[in-house]
């Protein structure tokens, strides 16, 4: 009987404001990062019950894929509280740990500097053990992703001692950027990735390099990926939170782009600033109108049509062209050179990132027939409106690398339209996955835990579309 061996978790963005899985004020005000949401209470209730139900005893491993911390968007002791509520919650101290001791943490953007605290901290260990006089190889920029060695994160790890009852039993691994399971037979594989390269925002550095050299090769590896592109999205994606009153101002015009007046409004101020700051001599009326306003608007525009912020599809043509690039380059070419050029029969690829969770089986060139593709969507409330292909899902994988997607919710208009899912990625004539079956039957809509969820997210998004419309709403 398949029982639930792996559990992928991402976008939970702990700690902003806009995150279901953050704790806000009775008013809905601001945070509260010293209890629990309610969603994240009837969350973890529900993954508790589905976990009782494994044949096996032995608790399942917990892949956390990226994006967990918000450390762009709010300060680093906020997201840092509010993830010790959900630690709580998954080992608490009477009673049964939902997971094993081993968290393996798979940074996104919005948590990049984790990845690059861990990091910098692997490689101060490597010259500590390096003989005085031998060469130092160059600092690395990923971890190997089959049978990877985690570098221990300092930071959750910190936290985590912080609960003296937890001991020495639970510790997180940082693996970036991504982690594959392999199956026995070698042929089964499930590679977890965050998402972040799919978008071409994340790779600006690369394109810029190409506009300027385009005779330079174009970067194929996924350390090159990051190694030209890691301090931009640390800087701007990663590390805003603690930039004092600065990522406050950030966080307003992440709200405000999504609005057209609003919009307008940043342009206009930011034109006014400029003929202040260098008078209106040296940027004449027609400059103003022809070039700077323009110019400003398209990247603002640029900025705001992120993946996550296109409603009107679970994956833009844009967004499948990227997701077509990572696995067909990058990905493929760290596969390749881990397993000596033995591409892996079935394939299934895991990653969040854009909020919109989906399924779908995916023909790659380089790899099998179909990709088995899962997007675990995301927990955050990034609209006023209610988008239905917004949501956040669970991946859940079997001893045999099955998966399912265990799909909580889609933001709905009407309250009474929310309802737990059990999804599988597939096409026309794919075998029967007995994983996805057993899921779906032990997940009943209509029933508790899972009706008490639904209904929990039901009551507790408007609170924080109240929390982001006084944000779009506030004065510049």
């Amino acid at each position: 009987m398949p029982d639930v061996r792996f559990v992928c978790l991402s976008d939970t963005h702990f700690g902003a404001s806009n995150s279901l899985l953050t704790n806000l004020k009775s008013d809905g005000s601001e945070v509260d990062p010293t209890e629990p949401s309610p969603v994240l209470v009837q969350l973890i209730a529900c993954l508790r019950d589905l976990i009782s139900k494994n044949a096996n005893s032995q608790p399942p491993v917990l892949i956390l894929n990226g994006d967990i911390l918000e450390l762009a968007l709010t300060t680093d002791n906020i997201a840092a509280m509010a993830f010790e509520r959900f630690l709580e919650l998954i080992m608490p101290n009477n009673g049964q740990a939902l997971f094993n001791g081993t968290i393996n943490y798979i940074p996104g953007n919005h948590d990049h500097h984790l990845w690059e605290t861990a990091r910098e901290t692997q490689y101060v260990d490597f010259i500590s053990q390096t003989k005085l006089g031998k060469h130092l190889e160059i600092p690395w920029h990923a971890t190997k992703m089959f049978a990877p060695d985690p570098v221990p994160s300092c930071f959750l790890n910190g936290l985590i001692r912080r609960h003296a009852y937890l001991g020495n039993t639970t510790k997180v691994g940082t693996i970036y950027p991504n982690l594959a399971l392999l199956g026995d037979s070698t042929q089964e594989c499930v590679i977890f990735s965050h998402g972040h390269f799919t978008e071409s925002m994340y790779l600006l550095m690369s394109d810029l390099r190409t506009l300027l050299f385009p005779n330079r090769q174009t970067p194929r590896a996924t350390w090159d990926y990051e190694a030209e592109n890691f301090a931009w999205i640390d800087f701007f994606w990663s590390t805003m939170g603690r930039s004092g009153d600065v990522w406050t101002d950030v966080e307003l015009i992440y709200d405000k782009l999504q609005d057209q007046r609003q919009l307008e409004s940043l342009v206009l101020n930011l034109i006014t600033g400029l003929i202040k700051r260098f008078g209106s001599s040296v940027i004449p009326d027609w400059v103003q109108s022809r070039l700077l306003r323009p110019i400003v608007r398209g990247l603002l525009i640029w900025f705001s049509k992120r993946e996550s912020a296109a409603p009107d599809r679970d994956l833009t043509v844009e967004g499948e062209k990227g997701l077509r690039n990572y696995l067909e380059g990058p990905l493929r070419e760290q596969v390749l050179e881990e397993r000596h050029h033995n591409m892996p029969t079935n394939v299934t690829f895991v990653f969040g990132h854009t909020h919109k969770p989906f399924q779908r089986d995916i023909q790659f060139n380089g790899y099998s027939q179909w990709t088995k593709v899962y997007n675990s969507g995301g927990w955050v409330v990034d609209t006023v409106v209610a988008e239905p292909l917004h949501g956040g899902a669970i991946i859940l994988v079997d001893e045999n690398l099955n998966t399912t997607s265990l799909r909580m919710y889609n933001e709905q208009i009407d309250g009474q339209d929310y309802s737990v899912k059990v999804e599988s990625a597939t096409h026309a004539g794919a075998a029967t996955n007995p994983f996805h079956d057993r899921i779906k039957s032990l997940v009943d809509p209509t029933k508790d835990p899972w009706k008490g969820f639904s209904e929990t997210v039901a009551g507790s998004r408007p609170a924080y579309v109240t929390n982001l419309q006084n944000k779009i709403s506030r004065k510049n």
